[in-house]
């Protein structure tokens, strides 16, 4: 009897680890079919987001967005579509526009239409759910940032807009002496890929594991209500913060398991757009009629246009397979090998780009900090000697002020943009000699001959950050 029994919890024993191991197969297949689909795609995308962040002229966007107009709102939104940035780029971005001329309902309909989409995410798109479903989110994004500014224009011009302080709020660390090609790589492929690089990991992950729970006919068995899939994945989306490219393999996973196209289109729509921290800082900045226009056009606009897609529109153009997803989405003009050196490739610039980050974080940490200048003043005609042979005597020079050294903290800085955006600002005011921000961390160091706390929390609320008081 003991002999059977330890026989019996044997097989289960073997059984279960096989299971297990069987799971951890499957979920590793899938992560590398859509890593294989989606990367030739992301890496153009990135391309392009370089070469739109470095030659995208600023003039443009003073001419075409400074007007209380419903023509102003439509060029935002047709600007902001292919612009690469996601909802915590957009934020300090939209009120530093507002700031240098642009209208309110122009700055609104950019941060609606501008991290639905990006140059990168409609690549993504095409690559893993079709041609149709990019050209979709185009035309959403397009009409939903139409909408929203065109309400703002209507509903809150006399929102007080807290930018007394915002600058130029989303910056590239540019080296001026190297090439325009050399920036535009070194953005897209550096800069940009590591703000997105966590959430894109991050959404891979969690495409992977929900192919590996969730049953293939979930949705067409226990949840064959559309309507209530687009409100619950509404619900699900609306606090959280999923990036436009990270969000496809999502949507692209929960299709093969029988989410209607309308519902993957919300989930595409308010994911990137919304979360608890843009909502948060957007009532704070542009007030409460404005986060209504705002937030009332991405969840009318989401829920409207899937029940359009999912009413109107043939199953046909949105059928996904596991086997099209492994053929990059039925794209055959892309070999199998170039797909995997894609992939290859997008990891190893991952890696290189924590790697450097790493680096340059123990780097800053040694690094011995300096003011910017030293005074130095010529003695005036009334001071100097008679005699014309100059010496050392005749000139004088003044020490600078010693700096105090303040480290505050920062919530809600997530990238590259954040940092540039709080280093640039702070640096402007008085007395302030150099500043250092970490997203990471969330704290800034600031050394200045004199410190304005009071001036610095006022600085950093009006880029849309929390102020949390001094560290040390």
């Amino acid at each position: 009897m003991v002999i059977k029994l330890n026989a019996v919890i044997t097989v289960i024993y073997v059984s279960d680890k096989s299971i297990k191991m069987t799971l951890i197969l499957e979920f590793i297949n899938g992560l590398a079919d859509l890593l294989k689909a989606m990367s030739p795609y992301l890496l153009l995308g990135f391309f392009f987001a370089g070469v739109l962040k470095v030659w995208f002229p600023q003039k443009w966007i003073n001419r075409y967005m400074g007007k209380s107009s419903w023509q102003s709102v439509v060029n935002t939104a047709i600007l902001g579509i292919p612009l690469p940035l996601c909802s915590c780029g957009v934020i300090p971005t939209g009120i530093s526009f507002y700031r240098n001329g642009a209208s309110k309902g122009s700055s609104v309909s950019f941060l609606i239409s501008t991290p639905q989409t990006g140059v990168d995410s409609l690549m993504v798109t095409y690559s893993l759910l079709g041609l149709p479903f990019a050209i979709i989110r185009i035309i959403v994004a397009l009409i939903t940032g139409v909408i929203g500014g065109g309400l703002t224009n209507l509903v809150a011009k006399k929102d007080e807009v807290n930018t007394a302080q915002a600058g130029v709020a989303c910056e590239s660390k540019r080296i001026k002496s190297k090439s325009g090609l050399y920036r535009v790589f070194h953005y897209g492929f550096y800069e940009f890929l590591m703000d997105i690089a966590k959430w894109l990991v991050i959404g891979l992950i969690i495409a992977g594991i929900l192919a590996v729970l969730i049953p293939d006919d979930f949705f067409t068995q226990y949840l064959d209500n559309e309507p209530l899939s687009m409100l619950m994945v509404l619900v699900a989306s609306v606090p959280l913060y999923l990036c436009a490219t990270a969000s496809v393999p999502i949507a692209a996973v929960l299709m093969l398991k029988g989410l209607s196209p309308g519902a993957a289109l919300v989930l595409l729509m308010a994911g990137p757009a919304t979360n608890a921290a843009t909502i948060t800082v957007i009532r704070k900045v542009f007030g409460s009629k404005t986060l209504f226009s705002y937030l009332g056009s991405i969840i009318a606009g989401a829920l409207l246009f899937g029940t359009l897609i999912n009413t109107f529109l043939p199953r046909e153009w949105f059928a996904l397979s596991e086997q099209a997803l492994h053929h990059a989405h039925r794209h055959e003009l892309l070999p199998e090998w170039f797909q995997i050196a894609s992939a290859i490739l997008l990891i190893g610039l991952i890696i290189s780009g924590y790697i450097r980050n790493y680096q340059k974080r123990r780097k800053a940490n040694f690094k011995t900090q300096s003011p910017k200048s030293v005074l130095f003043k010529p003695m005036t005609d009334s001071e100097a000697p008679s005699f014309n042979t100059p010496t050392l005597s005749n000139l004088t020079f003044s020490a600078p002020a010693p700096l105090t050294t303040v480290v505050i903290r920062v919530n809600g800085m997530t990238c590259s943009h954040c940092k540039a955006s709080v280093e640039k600002n702070l640096m402007d005011l008085k007395d302030i000699e150099l500043v250092t921000a970490d997203p990471k961390t969330s704290r800034v160091s600031i050394d200045a001959s004199s410190i304005d706390l009071k001036t610095i929390e006022q600085t950093v609320e009006s880029l849309g950050y929390q102020y949390k008081g001094v560290v040390s």
